[in-house]
This record gives C-alpha cells, sequence and structure tokens, in this order.
C-alpha cells in the first residue's frame, strides 16, 4: 500500500501549522530520539547506560527525550521498587517498529556518507566559485 505525502504530513495540504503525524515524526528523528531509538534495539538500559552509550547528551535532554517516545507509546519505563531506585527503558511492539526504520535511515546515512561528502564538496567549490565572479 502506497501512501501520499498528504497522509504522512496532511499540514502540507491544508496548510495548518503542526499535526500528530509532524510531532511524532519530529520525536522519532530527533537528534536524541534517534540514538536512544537505535540503542535500545539490542537490549533494553539503565537512564545512565543510555547516557553513556550515547554521550554529550544532558541528563536533562535525555530525560525529556525519554518522556517524548514513552507519552508517544514507543517506550516502556520500567521503575522497580528497590533502593537504590532501577529503573529500565524498553522499546514497545510500536518502538521496536519505529526504530527499525530509523535504523534503515542510520545505515543508508552511514553507507552513502561518500556520496554526501562528494555533493557537499562539489557544492562548496560552486559556491565559491560563485563568490568570486
Amino acid at each position: 500500500m502506497t501512501v501520499s505525502t498528504e497522509q504522512i504530513l496532511p499540514e502540507a495540504a491544508t496548510g495548518e501549522a503542526m499535526c500528530p503525524h509532524r510531532l511524532v515524526l519530529e520525536h522519532v528523528t530527533s537528534r536524541w530520539g534517534v540514538l536512544v531509538l537505535i540503542h535500545l534495539l539490542d537490549r533494553p538500559h539503565r537512564f545512565s547506560e543510555l547516557r553513556r552509550a550515547i554521550g554529550r547528551v544532558s541528563e536533562k535532554m535525555l530525560t525529556q527525550t525519554l518522556q517524548t517516545l514513552e507519552r508517544d507509546g514507543l517506550l516502556h519505563r520500567d521503575a522497580k521498587p528497590v533502593i537504590p531506585p532501577r529503573v529500565d527503558y524498553s522499546l514497545t511492539d510500536l518502538g521496536r517498529e519505529a526504530a527499525e526504520q530509523v535504523r534503515g535511515l542510520a545505515e543508508w546515512t552511514a553507507r552513502r556518507m561518500g556520496a554526501v561528502q562528494e555533493a557537499r564538496e562539489g557544492y562548496d567549490a560552486r559556491k565559491r566559485g560563485s563568490e568570486q565572479d
């Protein structure tokens, strides 16, 4: 089944600002959302494990990302009543499906980075040439 652009991003057809589809797309493809989803594909992680695996993410930003993905139904937060508290994050079925899609995009990026770099270099050279004119 083919999905039209209007079905994926209905605000493009209606001119409305933020539709629910676009918000979920932003959550899944956000800078930290992508990394969280990909890391959780392998296994559940504790907060500190995720933070170390992702690197360079603030505690606040990771917390916000996890809460957003949990609210969207993509993550499960399992808080165990032990001392010290233990919280594990794992993907829901919906989250696993989204993570597989995101991983596919990440794999494509890794495979095609050479072509992207060539395009960038060509663009930069053309830009420099037009600025000298």
